[in-house]
């Protein structure tokens, strides 16, 4: 199977470290994954059809080297020159999250599905944003569109329903899914202010420079609309999704909340709505005992209401490096056993 990865920040260097970690797994599987080139404008790009070693571009990276100096590396001018060449079968694509486009990464994804390469991607915005036409173009090429670390980053919420919830009857999903206002709020449970609490998320890396995406409820909207147009076949667009994010809420708030036995969460909800679905992120009041009232910390939680099974709860880590490399792998690994590659 071999690989292009177009990035090669965080994420990428976290898939890079999964790939390496599990390189003998993926043997006992029989999947020997071959990383032949890596595409970034910041750390620079690098071609070797016998392979790259992971190690090595993870050395330079980390050092402030241009990929570039890779041993044994061809110089390329970008994703067209690789694609050219066929040298490939996916393209994982790892560029950061653009809601307003989905650029460049729907671009990337388009280019590598009119290749005939599979896709793997992180990468919320060309999902969330056109989801449906991708799959019909996917299909049409005859190729794989996956997309798992884009809700709840490594936690498989996506492969569960895929799989183990197939035919359950899925009638309406609940849940939190963005660590950053989740850490955020159970700060300010304990005593601290919101602003403190946020500062205190930056500096842990929960929270960007700019938090708006987070605060303010875009991430969780769109991992909402990801959900409801891809588990649940909604044609929704990023308009559709009502928001409100965290930052209204005040110290008072929370402590009525708590003194009552109750908790503020940012919840998201996907339900049936006529013959359609409505889509919603905004602050909740949720009891201690409900799942969503006793989660904690940067984690994320989902609940879904089935008719088979009744409510099914997954929670796990929603961000992180090694979390987001691990649902690259898992992707990966979902391709070679359906025998794509």
């Amino acid at each position: 199977m071999r690989l292009i990865f177009v990035g090669f920040g965080t994420v990428g260097r976290g898939a890079a470290e999964c790939l390496l970690a599990a390189r003998a797994q993926l043997a006992a599987s029989g999947l020997a994954p071959r990383l032949v080139a890596v595409i970034d404008p910041a750390v620079g790009s690098a071609l070797c059809a016998d392979g790259l070693d992971e190690a090595e571009l993870l050395r330079l990276a980390d050092a402030g080297i241009s990929l570039a100096e890779h041993e044994g590396a061809e110089t390329i001018v970008g994703l067209a020159d690789v694609l050219e060449r066929n040298a490939a079968d996916v393209l994982v694509e790892l560029t950061p999250t653009n809601l307003q486009t989905g650029q460049p990464g729907l671009d990337h994804v388009r280019a590598a599905i009119e290749a005939g390469l599979h896709v793997v991607t992180t990468n919320k915005g060309p999902i969330a944003l056109a989801y449906h036409e991708l799959a019909a173009e996917a299909r049409a090429a005859g190729v794989q569109l996956r997309y798992e670390g884009t809700v709840m980053s490594g936690t498989p919420v996506l492969s569960l329903c895929e799989a183990g919830l197939a035919g359950a009857g899925i009638r309406a999903i609940r849940g939190v899914l963005n660590g950053t206002c989740n850490f955020i709020l159970t700060q300010m449970e304990q005593g601290v202010d919101y602003t403190d609490a946020l500062v205190d998320a930056q500096q842990k890396g929960y929270a960007e420079a700019d938090p708006s995406g987070d605060v303010d409820g875009w991430d969780a909207a769109a991992k909402a609309l990801i959900l409801a147009n891809c588990v649940l076949g909604a044609e929704l667009g990023i308009d559709d999704v009502q928001r409100t994010g965290i930052a209204g809420l005040s110290r008072a708030d929370i402590e009525t909340a708590t003194a009552e036995g109750n908790t503020w969460r940012l919840v998201a909800r996907i339900e049936a709505e006529d013959a359609s679905y409505r889509a919603a992120v905004a602050p909740e009041l949720v009891r201690r005992t409900d799942p969503l009232g006793a989660l904690t910390g940067p984690r994320n939680l989902l609940a879904f209401d089935t008719e088979s099974l009744g409510e099914v709860v997954i929670s796990g880590p929603g961000a992180g490096r090694r979390a987001t490399g691990h649902a690259i792998v898992a992707d990966l690994l979902a391709l070679h056993r359906r025998g794509a590659v």
